[in-house]
């Protein structure tokens, strides 16, 4: 197995596993884009979508994720842009797992935000250590941090977004997801913290198993 710092130098063109991704995620955003009933909730949640893959693109060369960590990142985006190819609230497979299990809310953003936690933690964890160097604790205590903090920011932004775009009301309400949960907001931060302390405890017993 190479090193993330051989990697690094292979091109593009001789990562067949990376093409396929950047292949698979472009279909993917053009195909719940065509198939959306609601085009505008479409494009504006996917702007964070399409600017995330716009910088590791940039970043590339900079700094290469190892295929573990961008195949977690792919597994997120396709997440999210399943979500936004219809309202939260109305999720196909939220819908099935509310009506299959008789849950009181479509809990479709709720997968989302313990996904974000569960599948970017280790991409973070991958940065501090071998792209900041920094100490072996720090590794795991930041990338906890960060969701938290990643988390609390984005619910600031999707409310504004609400608030100026949506105009508040209604359709506020439906672009939010709430589902007339008025403790939305902080059960989504718990749940990506939560998904990410998972993510590092399972990164942290398989590396003591590997080295025994």
């Amino acid at each position: 197995m190479i090193s993330l710092k051989q990697a690094a130098k292979v091109p593009f063109l001789q990562q067949p596993l990376h093409i396929a991704y950047c292949l698979f995620f472009t279909a993917f955003l053009v195909f719940t884009g065509l198939t959306t009933p609601d085009p505008g909730n479409w494009a504006t949640e996917n702007v964070l979508t399409v600017s995330l893959f716009i910088f590791l693109i940039a970043f590339y060369n900079i700094f290469r994720f190892s295929d573990a960590s961008y195949t977690l990142i792919l597994l997120f985006l396709m997440l999210h842009m399943y979500g936004s190819q219809h309202q939260y609230a109305s999720n196909p497979l939220g819908e099935w797992l509310q009506q299959t299990y008789n849950l009181n809310r479509n809990p479709y953003d709720r997968l989302v935000h313990l996904g974000f936690g569960l599948l970017l933690t280790y991409p973070i964890h991958e940065v501090l250590a071998a792209g900041f160097k920094l100490p072996n604790l720090w590794t795991y205590i930041l990338p906890v941090e960060l969701t938290l903090s990643l988390s609390a920011v984005y619910e600031l932004a999707e409310w504004m977004v609400a608030d100026w775009v949506y105009k508040g009301g209604q359709a506020g309400m439906d672009f939010l997801g709430m589902q007339g949960d008025i403790w939305d907001a902080q059960k989504d931060v718990a749940l990506a913290v939560a998904g990410s302390i998972t993510a590092l405890l399972i990164t942290f017993l398989l590396r003591r198993n590997k080295v025994r």
